[in-house]
């Protein structure tokens, strides 16, 4: 058998087209699994925006909350005796700035908008985002510690564990 010129061309030829044809197909499945990965991480920043906003809602409540059981308390305390109402506001007042968490909400919020923003205008941005899921993970552990209620601790919680999805996520992002 002899081999002629005609043969390693169409070798050639039909080796390329086959190439082709299959990184076509593996760029097209990696535009679906992307386009499916976007709308999973949206999903979850939206769970995080929502329980950002059901946090704020709860803050100031939790002053108001601490006030009722202070006076509660002086009540059963001290019974009919007066007790210093510019003192009982001013503990109120200490209370309430160390619990204010409105500064993370804020930034937490941030973030997420930088995040969203990233996703839409795409390229590489992987390493951009995790460093974005660190600061929303010190934002909500922050929360966590000073705001000193059950129900936000509830939320906290919850955050963190959406955070860790997204983490898990983006290691799957360029």
């Amino acid at each position: 058998v002899e081999k002629t010129p005609d043969d390693a061309q169409l070798i050639t030829d039909t080796v390329l087209s086959a190439l082709k044809e299959a990184l076509g197909e593996f760029d097209a499945m990696r535009i679906t699994e992307g386009e499916k990965l976007v709308l999973d991480l949206k999903e979850h920043l939206e769970f995080i925006k929502n329980a950002t906003e059901e946090i704020e809602k709860r803050s100031p409540q939790i002053v108001s909350e601490y006030r009722t059981r202070i006076e509660e308390r002086m009540r059963d305390i001290l019974g009919s005796a007066t007790y210093d109402e510019t003192r009982l506001l001013t503990e109120v007042a200490i209370f309430a700035d160390k619990v204010n968490v409105n500064e993370e909400t804020v930034r937490l919020k941030s973030h997420i908008a930088q995040f969203l923003k990233m996703l839409e205008d795409g390229g590489c941005v992987g390493r951009k985002i995790d460093f974005l899921i660190q600061e929303m993970n010190r934002e909500i552990n922050t929360i966590g510690s000073k705001s000193n209620d059950l129900d936000i601790a509830k939320i906290v919680i919850d955050v963190k564990a959406e955070i860790e999805k997204l983490r898990e996520q983006i290691q799957n992002v360029e």
